[in-house]
């Protein structure tokens, strides 16, 4: 697993969604800004030299999968969601070998000043892949 985290990858960062997850019944009426960040390794020398988008995934099409998991049915636990995005993303995009997930609420009642609070995760398609 540690070769394919030093390969190639594409980078989403800092995508914000307002969604419905927690525990919370506040947090289930109201809803909440969370943050999201996503990292997909795949081979990207092919993209590199063709520079054709069909030897790629578009950047795009994983935006619109954290969109769907993060607007849609609510979670109680952001491991949840998170684990969503990555099985999804591992499913639809068979060029990605591995996905990293950081999911964060930036708006928690916690006593002292935070960016945000949240979880990471990283899974690969070898052990992490569940369809």
């Amino acid at each position: 697993m540690d070769e394919i985290m030093k390969g190639d990858k594409l980078v989403l960062r800092g995508m914000m969604f307002h969604g419905y997850h927690g525990v919370k019944p506040e947090e289930r009426k109201l809803g909440q800004k969370f943050l999201v960040d996503v990292d997909a390794w795949m081979d990207l020398q092919a993209a590199g030299n063709s520079d054709n988008l069909s030897d790629t995934v578009s950047y795009t099409d994983i935006y619109r999968v954290v969109k769907a998991v993060m607007e849609g049915s609510p979670h109680n636990l952001l491991e949840s969601v998170a684990q969503l995005i990555a099985t999804t993303a591992l499913s639809k995009f068979p060029q990605v070998s591995a996905v990293r997930v950081q999911v964060g609420k930036p708006h928690v009642a916690v006593v002292g000043p935070v960016d945000y609070l949240g979880v990471e995760i990283i899974r690969h398609r070898t052990t992490g892949e569940q369809t």
